[in-house]
């Protein structure tokens, strides 16, 4: 039989499987009656873990969420994961996070075996930063979570806006969702001034509280929502854009560039045309060099010129 203190831990663990378990399934698991389980309970309750009970046949204990924030109980794979996530976290498009990213891992570090902090150190130590030449947006947690907050319980948002010439303007929308594109955040929303849905960057966001009413949701303008930020940034995100008609099958490209890149579309079995676009011309350039295959450009004229610059530049590099 487990001593207490073991017990209470295999507890917690089974608790924490996201399952409902009857009294007599944990006295199974724990080899104790069902009267040390719940005995057991009532101990967890009072360190403040809110466990739930139902009666009846088919009554059982389930984990609930509580007011504070109990200790967690973590697997090796899980306690790995969150170091790894916690060391990325720190360097994100999220600002203000870096400092409590860096406490939570220090925290996490000092309870870790030696062999899973022998894990997380092992790929800190032979993996290498690549600098950044333009640095990537940054959101705050705090317009995060309030327009999360807002998507979740369907609130009008209110907010200041910046649009890619850095002209302000009073926003009214309602918020749907938000996405992840490439190193930048969008929210989906209706625009209610102009009628219409739009896609907002959220670097370029400053809420206003307290939001406005709630609305009954929308249709969403497509259910896949990915693919329509994709389309709709790749149109309209970027300082620079170009369509690119590449000499090759439409999955063949998809395969070889980042979603952030751009947007794909088939013309036949061999060719398709490529929506991107990049904040400098010079990225672009990159971008296009990536594909491994041909392609013609004929606009913007700026990346048609920076390209022949580019392709001397290669001729006399090789003699």
């Amino acid at each position: 039989m487990l001593e207490t203190s073991a017990r209470l831990l295999r507890l917690l663990s089974l608790l924490q499987s996201q399952r409902e378990w009857t009294g007599a399934e944990l006295a199974e698991r724990l080899g104790v009656s069902p009267r040390t389980v719940r005995n057991d309970i009532e101990r967890l309750r009072t360190l403040g873990y809110p466990v739930h009970a139902t009666r009846g046949s088919v009554g059982g204990y389930r984990l609930g969420a509580g007011a504070a924030l109990p200790p967690l109980l973590l697997d090796d794979e899980e306690a790995v994961a969150v170091a790894i996530g916690l060391r990325t976290a720190t360097g994100g498009t999220i600002s203000g996070i870096e400092e409590t990213s860096l406490r939570a891992l220090a925290k996490l570090e000092q309870v870790l075996p030696s062999r899973l902090r022998r894990r997380v150190n092992t790929l800190q130590s032979y993996t290498i930063p690549v600098p950044r030449y333009d640095e990537p947006p940054t959101v705050t947690p705090e317009v995060l979570t309030t327009v999360t907050a807002a998507c979740r319980d369907r609130e009008t948002l209110r907010f200041d806006y910046l649009d890619r010439g850095g002209e302000p303007s009073h926003r009214r929308a309602e918020p749907y969702r938000l996405a992840n594109w490439g190193r930048r955040w969008y929210l989906v929303a209706y625009d209610l001034d102009r009628q219409d849905w739009r896609t907002f960057r959220m670097d370029r966001m400053t809420p206003r509280t307290p939001t406005g009413p709630r609305f009954a949701p929308r249709e969403l303008p497509d259910d896949d929502l990915a693919g329509y930020v994709s389309r709709r940034v790749s149109a309209a995100g970027w300082r620079h854009r170009a369509r690119v008609t590449v000499h090759a099958p439409a999955a063949e490209v998809t395969e070889r560039i980042n979603p952030s890149v751009g947007v794909v579309t088939a013309i036949d079995d061999h060719t398709c045309v490529l929506d991107t676009g990049a904040d400098t011309i010079e990225t672009l350039a990159v971008y296009l060099g990536l594909l491994g295959r041909d392609f013609e450009v004929t606009d913007p004229p700026e990346l048609v010129t920076h390209l022949r610059e580019l392709a001397e530049r290669y001729r006399r590099a090789t003699g």
